[in-house]
């Protein structure tokens, strides 16, 4: 899966209605409503959204008629398998009807083009871990943690012995990274895994 990497525009007229879509990487369901409060046009006809994290979505028609807006924003993010997205798409009305058919191609078309346009980034699944090192191994073992692709190193806490070290652990590599760290100090430090 993937998300965007920033907030992202597109904009179009189709038969005299404007729509302007707007699309941004979410961390939650909080600030998919936060990203729709701030970034709907209370000028505008109808501000039709959709948003998803994970296996939780929500879209809205916002008075246009039902499924012809919200719903093909959602499989516009969903036909670019893309996650932890919310997309707001816009519309001035210009005063011709574009039809239940009309309306669907242009709200999931101005969806699909503003995401398909966006520079994407890859969503790499992470757990929270943290171990205690000693002052003998924190150099070597910092620099062997800083080279694991994803992997970063989110507080550091010192000790009167060593430090702590707070962890965000690609899934993927979570057990390599335990075995390589224990194997690095021969024992002596260990990166306890939740649920391992």
């Amino acid at each position: 899966m993937f998300t965007l990497a920033r907030l992202e525009t597109f904009a179009q007229d189709i038969k005299k209605s404007r729509f302007i879509a707007l699309a941004s990487p979410i961390a939650d369901e909080d600030a998919a409503k936060r990203f729709i409060e701030e970034h709907s046009d209370p000028t505008a006809t109808h501000n039709c959204w959709a948003w998803r994290t994970g296996q939780v979505y929500r879209f809205s028609d916002d008075g246009e008629p039902s499924g012809t807006a919200g719903k093909p924003i959602l499989q516009a993010l969903d036909g670019q398998s893309l996650d932890m997205v919310a997309v707001v798409v816009i519309r001035w009305f210009g005063g011709i009807l574009l039809g239940s058919g009309g309306l669907m191609r242009a709200y999931g078309g101005t969806a699909a083009t503003c995401l398909r346009n966006g520079e994407k980034t890859e969503i790499i699944p992470v757990t929270a871990a943290q171990m205690e090192c000693g002052f003998s191994d924190l150099a070597l073992v910092k620099s062997r943690l800083q080279a694991v692709p994803n992997l970063s190193i989110t507080a550091e806490t010192f000790t009167a012995d060593g430090a702590t070290l707070h962890l965000a652990v690609p899934l993927a590599t979570a057990a390599d990274t335990a075995k390589m760290v224990m194997d690095l100090t021969s024992g002596r430090v260990t990166l306890p895994l939740p649920n391992q």
